[in-house]
C-alpha cells in the first residue's frame, strides 16, 4: 500500500498537468510521455556533464521544461486551436514521435541511470523498509501538486487561467489575453513532468521509451478524475497507484495493468464524466 500510495503521487502530478493544459485548451496532449522523458534526460545530462545531483537540477529542469512548454504552444499548438479534434490529436501525437526520433538519434535507445545519487539507500519505518529516492520522490510531487492548486485556485493568475478555461472569448473581453493565458497553462503543464521526470531520474532507468507507460496511466488518471479536474488527478492517481501494487500483490503480478484499465472501464460505462467531472 505504501508503494502504491507513492507512485500514485507520482501518476497524480504527471497527471495535474496533462489535466491543465486539457482543461484550459480542449486539447490532449499525446507527446505528454515525451515531455516527461526529456526532463528525465534533463537531469541526467546535467548529473553526467556538470555533476549536478537531480535533486539540485529539479529547478533547471523545470525551467527548461516550462520553457519547452511556450515554444510548443507558439510554434505549434496556436496554429491547430481552431482545427478540428482529428487534426490536434495528429498534430500532439506527431509531436511525440517527433521527440521521441529526434531522442533515439542523438542519445540512441540505450538505458541510463544515474550512479550514487544523493538520495540512495532504503529507509525502517515501523519494520517497513522504504526505498528513500522514492519516498522523497512522492513528497515533492505532493508539495509540488498543493502548489499547483493553490496557486491555480487562489492568485490572480491562477483565476484568469478558469476564466479562460470557461470561456476564452469572455475573458478576452475583460481583458485577459488568452494566448498568454494558453502559453502559461503549457509552461506550468511540462513545469509538472518536469518536477516529477526529475524525482524520478534519481531511481528509474532513463530511455527514450521510458514515458510512455507513465503517459498512458496520466490518460487514464485525467479520465477517471474528471477532464480538466487537478483535484481528480490526485484523487485518481493514489488510486491506480494502490490497484496497481495491491493487484499485482495479492492476484497476479502479470495482470496488475488489467486490474487499472478494469477499474477505468467500469468509471467510463457508469460515470463518464469521472469522479469529479461535469456533464
Amino acid at each position: 500500500m505504501v508503494t502504491g500510495l507513492m507512485m500514485g503521487l507520482i501518476y497524480a502530478l504527471i497527471a495535474a498537468g496533462l489535466s491543465l493544459i486539457f482543461g484550459l485548451m480542449d486539447i490532449v496532449n499525446f507527446a505528454h510521455g515525451e515531455h516527461l522523458m526529456l526532463s528525465m534526460f534533463s537531469s541526467f545530462w546535467l548529473w553526467s556533464l556538470f555533476g549536478l545531483d537531480p535533486i539540485f537540477s529539479i529547478p533547471i529542469t523545470i525551467l527548461l521544461m516550462a520553457f519547452c512548454g511556450v515554444l510548443t504552444h507558439y510554434f505549434l499548438i496556436r496554429y491547430i486551436l481552431k482545427a478540428k479534434m482529428l487534426i490536434q490529436i495528429c498534430a500532439t501525437f506527431g509531436l511525440s514521435i517527433f521527440i521521441r526520433s529526434i531522442a533515439q538519434f542523438l542519445w540512441t535507445p540505450d538505458f541510463r541511470n544515474i550512479d550514487k545519487p544523493l538520495l540512495e539507500g532504503r529507509l525502517e519505518i515501523s519494520g517497513m523498509f522504504i526505498g528513500q529516492p522514492q519516498l522523497i520522490a512522492s513528497l515533492v510531487c505532493l508539495v509540488a501538486f498543493i502548489l499547483l492548486y493553490l496557486f491555480v485556485t487562489k492568485t490572480e493568475t491562477g483565476l484568469a487561467l478558469q476564466a479562460t478555461a470557461q470561456d476564452r472569448h469572455a475573458a478576452e473581453i475583460l481583458g485577459i489575453p488568452s494566448d498568454k493565458m494558453f502559453a502559461i497553462g503549457w509552461a506550468i503543464g511540462l513545469g509538472c513532468v518536469g518536477v516529477a521526470g526529475g524525482m524520478m531520474a534519481n531511481y528509474f532507468f532513463i530511455f527514450t521509451d521510458v514515458g510512455i507507460n507513465f503517459a498512458l496511466f496520466a490518460f487514464v488518471a485525467v479520465a477517471l478524475g474528471g477532464f480538466g479536474s487537478i483535484i481528480g488527478c490526485l484523487y485518481a492517481g493514489i488510486i491506480i497507484g494502490l490497484v496497481e501494487s495491491l493487484g499485482g500483490l495479492l492476484i497476479d503480478p502479470s495482470f496488475k495493468l488489467l486490474y487499472v484499465f478494469a477499474i477505468y472501464l467500469l468509471v467510463v460505462i457508469f460515470r463518464p464524466q469521472g469522479l469529479f467531472g461535469r456533464y
